[in-house]
């Protein structure tokens, strides 16, 4: 992605670069696909995933990124720059999906004085900060918060904010469903409620699917990538650990990618 999805270099995948491979033999997207996990503001990371990436590509394959985006880490605007740019570029090879860090940001600017404003406690200053925007932590009052609301809209680049909102909440190939948190194991993939999509859902670690669904996801920070049930979780804690992850996964195969490895 650095040089452009469509430069992308033709080869096999070598375990040896690649990372730790997985058994998928149930997996049957229809087209192959990259996942990415939680970037958090890790800008430097990102890129030498997708330098990665790049290097065991073949063209084919769609990129889907699984939220979180911003916060925590320290340059939100970085990222969210890389990955809205991909977007416009190759809209047709470029998945960007909502997070809930996202969906907490564009609720901070819808109503900061309110229930947006718990975003700055989960990370949301940072993110102001990446864009340039001072933050006196003494005046965090009603008024001070849509000051920054004002300020995070004035600064985000034109188009961005549209282009946030309209994030998916989920993408799909074949019996594949990529999300950011979790998937309800009893509800039909379809038929999921946001706030499972973007938070979590308390059966959703305990009970495997039994409809032949598996559910690539992030949102709960991992030890290491892997398959487990009807899970491949993704998010390894870039902004804590270095670990950045993403999963390249076509029909029986799955091959994880790491940074720091």
């Amino acid at each position: 992605m650095r040089a452009g999805i469509t430069s992308w270099l033709k080869g096999w995948i070598k375990r040896s670069e690649a990372g730790t491979e997985g058994k998928p033999d149930d997996f049957a997207p229809e087209t192959p696909f990259f996942a990415v996990g939680d970037i958090h503001g890790c800008a430097e990371l990102l890129d030498v995933l997708l330098a990665k990436i790049e290097a065991v590509a073949t063209g084919e394959e769609v990129c889907v990124f699984l939220g979180d985006y911003i916060d925590r880490g320290p340059d939100g605007r970085g990222v969210l720059t890389r990955l809205f740019d991909l977007s416009r570029q190759y809209p047709d090879k470029v998945v960007c999906l909502m997070g809930n860090h996202e969906r907490m940001m564009l609720d901070f600017i819808d109503d900061p004085a309110g229930a947006g404003s718990e975003w700055l406690r989960f990370g949301g200053l940072e993110t102001l900060q990446s864009f340039g925007i001072s933050v006196n932590k003494r005046r965090l009052d009603s008024a001070g918060s849509i000051e920054l609301a004002n300020e995070l809209e004035a600064a985000l680049p034109p188009g961005m904010q549209e282009w946030l909102r309209s994030l998916p909440l989920q993408w799909s190939s074949g019996n594949m469903y990529c999300v950011h948190a979790a998937m309800s194991p009893k509800r039909h993939p379809n038929a999921q409620r946001e706030e499972a999509l973007l938070w979590g859902h308390p059966k959703f670690f305990s009970e495997p699917r039994d409809d032949g669904v598996f559910i690539v996801h992030g949102h709960t920070i991992v030890e290491n990538a892997g398959i487990s049930a009807s899970r491949v979780p993704l998010d390894t804690g870039a902004y804590k650990t270095g670990r950045m992850t993403a999963a390249r996964i076509s029909k029986g195969s799955c091959i994880f990618l790491q940074t720091g490895s």
